[in-house]
């Protein structure tokens, strides 16, 4: 059954947790205390003739702490709002329901449909102060795979749930998935919500492959041994979202063309050496101290020059060092110069139109760079080609900005 020690309080419908709105962290429950009332005895009776006091019949009873009882289990609930999503998962739903009650919000009109299970108690779509209520009562919050980057994932977490979420293997992209079939893209998507996966992580975040009964029913017994305490990533408070748009107002300008980079003028940036130089302790190299960078934003002493394994996209060449991967720093990276600081062989270099470049191939020594710059892509990926990534560091908690970028 479904306990809980007093009602929490009510959300306002205004409080949401969005990119534009801070979201407190929601107030403690009161805790289960037991109040004992102590009743006070009448005095014993005397006789006149009595001349010591006679032991008490009933003497005072000590006082008697009870330890509050333990607070009841926090339920699921669960993230599908239509049957379409609930359809194809009772066999995971009946390992989850061995352990904890189950709640959804499935919507329909009129007859309860056949994919919710009649042990799912269901409240329907519910108004957003009632779902900020009912989020604070569960202790699991399980997404089924669709939709993507939703904000409800966000939501549960920050009232003091733990996201449970499908690992797509292979990851879901234009290749294989209806979703993104036809779509200008080759972003490829490794869970339903990989920000969450990647930038918050356990324990409030767990993400698991539904088809693997064990590895789904060993999740949720670690995350009945877990407790977490309500998470807002900093970014997503209103504070974060201030300092992004400062930051965008006052470096960002739309107004003046970019020149073309190199430069005609290239040995008047500084010493003629190399643009790029090796980092210490990294396998990345970054832009030359001794060469003036040109005045731009993102600054360049973000630039982190990786190459990618065959087959790997620059997103994923970047995540494996701990950076992300800059669409901005693209320019600076397309041109013979970075090819000469990876010591890179190629008996041509060419200029092609295609979403890979630029990239080289160590078996055939070729090299390619990007002649269209609206093709920029940190996504794309052969098999054949190993990309040249402008990967970038990050601060943490502000994934959009870099260290130096305020």
């Amino acid at each position: 059954t479904l306990l809980h020690v007093g009602p929490p309080p009510a959300t306002p419908a205004s409080t949401q947790i969005l990119p534009h709105l801070h979201h407190p962290t929601p107030p403690p429950r009161p805790p289960s205390t037991l109040t004992l009332l102590e009743l006070e005895h009448p005095p014993p009776r005397r006789s006149s003739t009595q001349t010591h006091p006679q032991p008490d019949p009933h003497p005072p009873r000590p006082p008697l702490h009870l330890e509050p009882p333990p607070p009841p289990p926090r339920p699921t609930h669960l993230f599908p709002t239509t049957t379409t999503q609930a359809a194809g998962k009772e066999g995971f739903l009946q390992i989850l329901h061995r352990y904890m009650e189950v709640h959804g919000t499935v919507y329909y009109e009129t007859q309860r449909p056949p994919e919710v299970p009649a042990f799912v108690k269901n409240h329907g779509l519910l108004p957003q102060h009632e779902l900020q209520q009912l989020l604070r009562k569960a202790k699991l919050f399980i997404g089924f795979g669709f939709p993507y980057e939703g904000p409800a994932p966000l939501e549960a977490i920050a009232n003091g749930c733990i996201f449970l979420q499908p690992k797509f293997q292979p990851p879901h992209s234009s290749l294989n998935h209806e979703f993104f079939r036809g779509k200008p893209t080759s972003r490829a998507v490794s869970s339903q919500h990989p920000y969450a996966e990647q930038y918050i992580g356990r324990p409030h975040v767990m993400t698991v492959d539904y088809n693997n009964s064990l590895e789904f029913e060993t999740a949720i017994r670690d995350i009945m041994r877990t407790k977490v305490e309500p998470y807002l990533p900093y970014e997503y408070t209103c504070e974060g979202m201030l300092e992004r748009v400062h930051a965008y107002i006052q470096n960002q300008d739309f107004c003046t063309p970019e020149p073309p980079f190199p430069p005609a003028n290239l040995s008047r940036l500084g010493s003629p050496g190399p643009l790029f130089v090796a980092l210490p302790d990294s396998a990345a190299l970054g832009w030359a101290p001794n060469v003036t960078p040109p005045p731009v934003w993102p600054p360049l002493s973000s630039l982190r020059l990786l190459v990618s394994q065959e087959g790997q996209s620059c997103v994923e060449a970047c995540r494996s060092d701990r950076l992300v991967c800059e669409p901005a720093h693209f320019r600076f990276i397309n041109n013979k110069e970075a090819l000469r600081g990876l010591e890179v062989q190629c008996e041509a270099v060419d200029s092609e139109v295609n979403h890979i470049l630029p990239a080289f191939s160590v078996a055939r020594r070729e090299c390619g760079l990007q002649r269209d710059p609206l093709l920029f892509s940190c996504a794309g990926h052969s098999p054949k080609y190993r990309r040249m990534c402008p990967c970038r560091d990050l601060r943490r908690g502000q994934v959009a900005l870099c260290r130096e970028c305020l």
